[in-house]
């Protein structure tokens, strides 16, 4: 007789999935932890500052637009925007699936753009109060608190990647490398922190 018993498989597959093992092996409670916040939402916006199309997309974020260079608008535990551009910028949400759906109504036919570039980037969070001691063996930003301040981003580099770097709260920061380069950047981080399990860093 067939055994006509269905085996389910997940469907999506996150970037950083098959390395859950190797980050929680690597974190150190109390010190500095790595993990993937996987599935955000993420969307790509293009409207020029003045505009029809910025007014209608900034009410529909809930949060506005952010006006400047490292300002985010919004906060990470609901929906966020962040400044790439004058007239670019990504939003994001970790529980908002439908709001590329909301953006693109919003912006209509007004001359704009809304793309879902869920996929694209991989979400890495690096938590703890050593967590900048990892980030400046290879960013190049200044991370000191009057530099890099809470719910600030940047477009810079982490283990010569380009990546999002946005400071989420006092000792959590989120890397957002491109998809292809997840393995890559949590490998790097990982070896980074390695030494933070053994004996404190002055």
């Amino acid at each position: 007789m067939a055994n006509n018993t269905l085996i389910e498989t997940p469907l999506r597959h996150s970037p950083a999935e098959h390395l859950d093992t190797v980050m929680d092996a690597a974190s150190v409670a109390g010190r500095v932890e790595l993990r993937e916040i996987a599935f955000t939402t993420q969307i790509s916006l293009r409207c020029a500052p003045g505009t029809q199309a910025h007014a209608a997309l900034a009410a529909a974020t809930g949060a506005g637009l952010p006006a400047k260079v490292g300002e985010v608008a919004g906060e990470a535990q609901g929906t966020a925007v962040l400044w790439l551009a004058p007239d670019e910028f990504l939003a994001t949400s970790a529980e908002n699936t439908e709001l590329g759906g909301v953006l693109s109504a919003a912006l209509g036919d007004a001359p704009g753009q809304v793309i879902d570039l869920s996929a694209n980037r991989s979400v890495l969070e690096l938590t703890g109060p050593d967590a900048p001691l990892v980030l400046r063996k290879s960013c190049p930003a200044d991370l000191h608190p009057r530099a890099f301040a809470v719910n600030q981003a940047i477009v810079t580099s982490v283990a010569n990647i380009p990546v999002l770097l946005w400071r989420t709260g006092e000792q959590a920061w989120r890397i957002m490398p491109r998809a292809s380069f997840t393995e890559h950047t949590v490998h790097w981080l990982v070896d980074a922190m390695s030494e933070f399990a053994s004996e404190a860093v002055i």
